[in-house]
Protein backbone atom coordinates (compact mmCIF):
# COMPACT_ATOMS: atom_id res chain seq x y z
CA UNK A 1 0.00 0.00 0.00
CA UNK A 2 1.49 3.74 -1.04
CA UNK A 3 2.21 5.08 2.50
CA UNK A 4 2.50 9.12 2.01
CA UNK A 5 3.77 9.41 5.14
CA UNK A 6 6.95 7.17 4.32
CA UNK A 7 7.49 8.54 1.21
CA UNK A 8 7.98 12.11 2.70
CA UNK A 9 10.30 10.90 5.34
CA UNK A 10 12.57 9.09 2.77
CA UNK A 11 12.45 12.48 1.02
CA UNK A 12 12.98 14.82 3.38
CA UNK A 13 16.41 12.21 4.63
CA UNK A 14 17.44 12.32 1.10
CA UNK A 15 19.58 15.93 1.54
CA UNK A 16 20.79 14.88 4.45
CA UNK A 17 22.34 11.38 3.62
CA UNK A 18 23.97 13.47 0.14
CA UNK A 19 25.05 16.24 2.28
CA UNK A 20 26.70 13.31 4.54
CA UNK A 21 28.49 11.36 1.79
CA UNK A 22 29.48 15.02 0.20
CA UNK A 23 30.81 15.57 3.66
CA UNK A 24 33.26 12.10 4.03
CA UNK A 25 33.92 12.30 0.32
CA UNK A 26 35.44 15.73 0.76
CA UNK A 27 37.45 14.95 4.07
CA UNK A 28 38.76 12.18 2.42
CA UNK A 29 40.10 14.18 -0.97
CA UNK A 30 41.76 16.94 1.68
CA UNK A 31 43.23 14.71 3.88
CA UNK A 32 43.99 14.78 7.48
CA UNK A 33 42.89 17.69 9.33
CA UNK A 34 45.54 17.44 11.73
CA UNK A 35 49.09 15.99 11.35
CA UNK A 36 50.03 14.21 14.02
CA UNK A 37 52.87 12.17 15.19
CA UNK A 38 50.52 9.20 13.74
CA UNK A 39 50.26 10.38 10.48
CA UNK A 40 53.72 11.18 10.08
CA UNK A 41 54.57 7.79 10.68
CA UNK A 42 51.74 6.41 7.94
CA UNK A 43 53.20 9.12 5.28
CA UNK A 44 56.90 6.72 5.80
CA UNK A 45 55.07 3.99 5.94
CA UNK A 46 53.36 5.00 2.37
CA UNK A 47 56.57 6.47 0.84
CA UNK A 48 55.05 9.69 1.24
CA UNK A 49 57.21 12.78 1.88
CA UNK A 50 57.17 15.16 4.57
CA UNK A 51 57.31 18.91 3.76
CA UNK A 52 58.77 21.11 6.63
CA UNK A 53 59.69 24.79 7.04
CA UNK A 54 60.68 26.91 9.98
CA UNK A 55 58.35 29.75 11.51
CA UNK A 56 59.00 32.42 14.05
CA UNK A 57 55.76 34.53 14.04
CA UNK A 58 51.87 34.76 13.41
CA UNK A 59 51.81 35.61 10.16
CA UNK A 60 54.13 33.58 8.21
CA UNK A 61 53.02 30.79 10.05
CA UNK A 62 49.83 31.33 8.69
CA UNK A 63 50.92 31.13 4.75
CA UNK A 64 52.91 28.60 5.25
CA UNK A 65 50.11 26.39 6.91
CA UNK A 66 47.37 27.56 4.75
CA UNK A 67 50.28 26.59 1.33
CA UNK A 68 49.61 22.57 2.85
CA UNK A 69 52.94 22.57 5.04
CA UNK A 70 53.57 19.62 7.17
CA UNK A 71 55.54 20.27 9.79
CA UNK A 72 56.05 24.01 11.07
CA UNK A 73 59.38 24.13 13.09
CA UNK A 74 59.67 27.22 15.10
CA UNK A 75 63.58 26.68 15.80
CA UNK A 76 66.27 28.63 17.76
CA UNK A 77 67.25 29.54 14.24
CA UNK A 78 65.15 32.45 15.23
CA UNK A 79 68.34 34.06 17.09
CA UNK A 80 69.92 34.08 13.79
CA UNK A 81 66.72 34.90 11.28
CA UNK A 82 64.85 37.09 14.16
CA UNK A 83 67.50 38.45 16.32
CA UNK A 84 70.39 39.23 14.29
CA UNK A 85 72.89 36.62 16.39
CA UNK A 86 75.90 34.97 14.87
CA UNK A 87 74.77 31.70 17.01
CA UNK A 88 71.70 30.28 17.80
CA UNK A 89 72.98 30.07 21.57
CA UNK A 90 71.71 33.39 22.80
CA UNK A 91 68.22 32.82 22.45
CA UNK A 92 66.51 31.84 25.60
CA UNK A 93 63.57 29.48 26.48
CA UNK A 94 60.89 32.89 27.30
CA UNK A 95 61.94 34.03 23.89
CA UNK A 96 61.28 30.72 22.01
CA UNK A 97 58.10 30.22 23.51
CA UNK A 98 57.07 33.75 23.25
CA UNK A 99 57.85 32.64 18.96
CA UNK A 100 56.57 29.26 19.50
CA UNK A 101 53.18 30.57 20.75
CA UNK A 102 52.65 33.12 18.33
CA UNK A 103 53.50 30.50 15.11
CA UNK A 104 50.91 28.24 17.24
CA UNK A 105 48.20 30.65 16.86
CA UNK A 106 48.87 30.77 13.60
CA UNK A 107 48.10 27.05 12.38
CA UNK A 108 45.44 24.90 12.03
CA UNK A 109 46.61 22.14 10.28
CA UNK A 110 50.33 21.48 10.34
CA UNK A 111 52.32 20.22 13.43
CA UNK A 112 54.16 22.58 15.66
CA UNK A 113 57.30 21.54 16.30
CA UNK A 114 59.58 23.94 18.81
CA UNK A 115 63.27 23.40 19.33
CA UNK A 116 64.45 23.57 23.10
CA UNK A 117 66.86 26.13 23.39
CA UNK A 118 70.49 25.74 24.56
CA UNK A 119 70.86 25.43 28.27
CA UNK A 120 67.56 24.46 29.24
CA UNK A 121 68.48 20.70 28.43
CA UNK A 122 71.39 19.74 28.32
CA UNK A 123 73.26 18.16 31.34
CA UNK A 124 70.27 18.06 33.58
CA UNK A 125 67.25 15.96 32.90
CA UNK A 126 65.16 17.53 35.74
CA UNK A 127 65.62 20.75 34.48
CA UNK A 128 64.96 19.59 30.58
CA UNK A 129 61.72 17.87 31.82
CA UNK A 130 60.97 21.67 33.95
CA UNK A 131 61.09 23.52 30.39
CA UNK A 132 59.66 20.62 27.94
CA UNK A 133 56.46 21.27 30.27
CA UNK A 134 56.95 24.78 30.06
CA UNK A 135 57.44 24.91 26.83
CA UNK A 136 54.64 22.81 25.90
CA UNK A 137 52.17 24.32 28.94
CA UNK A 138 52.52 27.93 27.30
CA UNK A 139 53.08 27.57 23.74
CA UNK A 140 50.81 25.40 22.90
CA UNK A 141 53.20 23.06 20.50
CA UNK A 142 52.55 20.26 19.54
CA UNK A 143 55.80 18.43 20.13
CA UNK A 144 60.01 19.43 20.85
CA UNK A 145 63.03 19.30 19.00
CA UNK A 146 66.29 18.31 20.77
CA UNK A 147 69.51 18.00 19.51
CA UNK A 148 71.85 15.16 20.14
CA UNK A 149 72.37 11.51 20.92
CA UNK A 150 73.92 9.96 23.55
CA UNK A 151 74.66 11.86 25.68
CA UNK A 152 71.12 13.88 26.02
CA UNK A 153 68.73 10.68 26.16
CA UNK A 154 68.54 10.36 29.84
CA UNK A 155 66.64 13.81 29.04
CA UNK A 156 64.91 12.62 26.09
CA UNK A 157 63.14 9.82 28.21
CA UNK A 158 62.33 12.30 31.00
CA UNK A 159 60.53 14.34 28.30
CA UNK A 160 58.69 11.35 26.59
CA UNK A 161 57.54 10.24 30.05
CA UNK A 162 55.33 13.16 30.55
CA UNK A 163 54.05 12.65 27.47
CA UNK A 164 55.72 14.93 25.24
CA UNK A 165 56.40 14.45 21.99
CA UNK A 166 60.41 14.43 21.07
CA UNK A 167 61.77 15.08 17.68
CA UNK A 168 65.53 14.26 17.77
CA UNK A 169 68.28 16.09 16.01
CA UNK A 170 71.84 14.84 14.54
CA UNK A 171 74.49 15.94 12.43
CA UNK A 172 75.90 19.24 12.56
CA UNK A 173 73.78 20.10 15.77
CA UNK A 174 74.51 24.57 16.32
CA UNK A 175 73.72 24.40 20.11
CA UNK A 176 77.34 22.69 19.91
CA UNK A 177 78.94 24.74 17.35
CA UNK A 178 81.78 25.84 19.95
CA UNK A 179 82.57 22.41 20.24
CA UNK A 180 82.87 21.71 16.29
CA UNK A 181 84.48 25.00 15.88
CA UNK A 182 82.43 24.92 12.21
CA UNK A 183 79.67 24.68 10.28
CA UNK A 184 81.29 21.99 7.72
CA UNK A 185 79.82 18.49 6.62
CA UNK A 186 79.23 15.84 9.76
CA UNK A 187 79.86 12.50 9.78
CA UNK A 188 82.30 12.20 6.86
CA UNK A 189 84.61 9.87 8.72
CA UNK A 190 83.86 6.84 9.79
CA UNK A 191 84.18 7.00 13.30
CA UNK A 192 81.72 9.66 14.15
CA UNK A 193 79.67 8.18 10.77
CA UNK A 194 78.99 4.93 13.08
CA UNK A 195 78.30 6.95 15.93
CA UNK A 196 75.42 9.07 14.13
CA UNK A 197 73.90 5.57 13.34
CA UNK A 198 74.02 4.52 16.69
CA UNK A 199 72.59 7.28 17.95
CA UNK A 200 69.90 7.22 15.33
CA UNK A 201 68.76 3.99 16.52
CA UNK A 202 69.43 5.44 20.10
CA UNK A 203 66.82 8.05 19.79
CA UNK A 204 64.01 6.10 18.20
CA UNK A 205 64.71 3.11 20.82
CA UNK A 206 63.93 6.48 23.54
CA UNK A 207 60.55 6.94 22.01
CA UNK A 208 61.57 10.08 19.63
CA UNK A 209 58.83 10.11 16.75
CA UNK A 210 61.43 11.84 14.19
CA UNK A 211 64.72 12.79 13.53
CA UNK A 212 65.91 15.41 12.00
CA UNK A 213 69.64 14.65 9.74
CA UNK A 214 71.59 18.27 9.10
CA UNK A 215 74.49 18.13 6.84
CA UNK A 216 75.68 14.82 6.75
CA UNK A 217 76.44 12.58 3.38
CA UNK A 218 73.82 11.80 0.94
CA UNK A 219 74.36 8.15 1.20
CA UNK A 220 74.79 7.83 5.56
CA UNK A 221 71.28 9.56 5.46
CA UNK A 222 69.71 7.28 3.19
CA UNK A 223 71.18 4.13 5.30
CA UNK A 224 69.45 5.64 8.27
CA UNK A 225 66.28 6.13 6.86
CA UNK A 226 66.29 2.87 5.82
CA UNK A 227 67.17 1.53 8.72
CA UNK A 228 64.89 3.75 10.98
CA UNK A 229 60.91 3.00 11.34
CA UNK A 230 60.34 6.48 12.24
CA UNK A 231 60.31 9.34 9.58
CA UNK A 232 63.86 11.07 9.08
CA UNK A 233 63.64 14.58 7.65
CA UNK A 234 67.07 16.38 6.19
CA UNK A 235 68.92 19.69 5.91
CA UNK A 236 71.85 19.19 3.70
CA UNK A 237 71.11 15.01 3.93
CA UNK A 238 70.66 14.56 0.20
CA UNK A 239 67.08 13.08 -1.16
CA UNK A 240 67.56 9.57 0.57
CA UNK A 241 65.47 10.79 3.39
CA UNK A 242 61.59 10.95 3.95
CA UNK A 243 60.98 14.42 3.94
CA UNK A 244 62.76 17.84 3.73
CA UNK A 245 63.20 21.52 6.04
CA UNK A 246 64.60 24.60 5.11
CA UNK A 247 64.41 27.61 7.09
CA UNK A 248 61.97 29.81 5.08
CA UNK A 249 63.56 33.04 5.25
CA UNK A 250 66.35 31.22 3.02
CA UNK A 251 63.93 29.47 0.98
CA UNK A 252 62.02 32.84 0.30
CA UNK A 253 65.66 35.06 -0.60
CA UNK A 254 64.76 37.27 2.24
CA UNK A 255 67.95 35.88 3.62
CA UNK A 256 70.61 36.68 0.93
CA UNK A 257 73.75 36.30 2.55
CA UNK A 258 73.43 32.65 3.85
CA UNK A 259 74.26 30.49 0.35
CA UNK A 260 75.37 26.57 1.36
CA UNK A 261 74.98 23.77 -1.23
CA UNK A 262 71.85 22.41 0.15
CA UNK A 263 69.75 25.39 -0.44
CA UNK A 264 66.94 26.29 -3.01
CA UNK A 265 65.70 29.88 -3.20
CA UNK A 266 62.37 29.72 -4.30
CA UNK A 267 61.99 33.40 -4.73
CA UNK A 268 63.95 36.48 -4.29
CA UNK A 269 62.19 38.85 -1.64
CA UNK A 270 65.09 40.58 -0.67
CA UNK A 271 64.67 42.40 -4.15
CA UNK A 272 60.88 42.97 -4.22
CA UNK A 273 60.37 43.89 -0.66
CA UNK A 274 63.52 46.62 -1.56
CA UNK A 275 62.10 47.55 -4.26
CA UNK A 276 58.58 48.04 -2.49
CA UNK A 277 59.99 49.77 0.09
CA UNK A 278 61.66 51.93 -2.62
CA UNK A 279 58.69 52.82 -4.09
CA UNK A 280 57.00 53.80 -1.02
CA UNK A 281 59.86 56.55 0.06
CA UNK A 282 59.47 57.70 -3.45
CA UNK A 283 55.72 58.21 -3.70
CA UNK A 284 56.23 60.00 0.02
CA UNK A 285 58.68 62.23 0.01
CA UNK A 286 56.81 63.31 -3.81
CA UNK A 287 53.40 63.85 -2.42
CA UNK A 288 52.31 61.05 -4.39
CA UNK A 289 50.97 58.96 -1.35
CA UNK A 290 48.44 59.67 -0.04
CA UNK A 291 46.30 60.60 -3.08
CA UNK A 292 42.34 61.90 -3.23
CA UNK A 293 40.94 58.26 -2.87
CA UNK A 294 43.54 57.06 -0.29
CA UNK A 295 42.42 60.36 2.28
CA UNK A 296 38.98 60.76 4.07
Amino acid sequence: MFDPLFLYRTAARIPYLCGLKLTIMSVAKEGPKKITTHVLSEMKMKGEKIAMLTAYDYSMAKLVDKAGLDVVLVGDSAANVMAGWETTLPITLDQMIYHAASVVRGVKRAMVVADLPFGSYQGNSKEAVASAIRMMKESGADALKLEGGKEIVESIERILSAGIPVMGHLGLTPQSIHKFGTYSVRAKQEEEANKLVEDAHLLEKAGAFAIVLEKIPAKLAEKVAKELTIPVIGIGAGGGVDGQVLVVHDMLGINQEFSPRFLRRYHNLYAEIVGAVGNYIEDVKSSDFPNEREQY
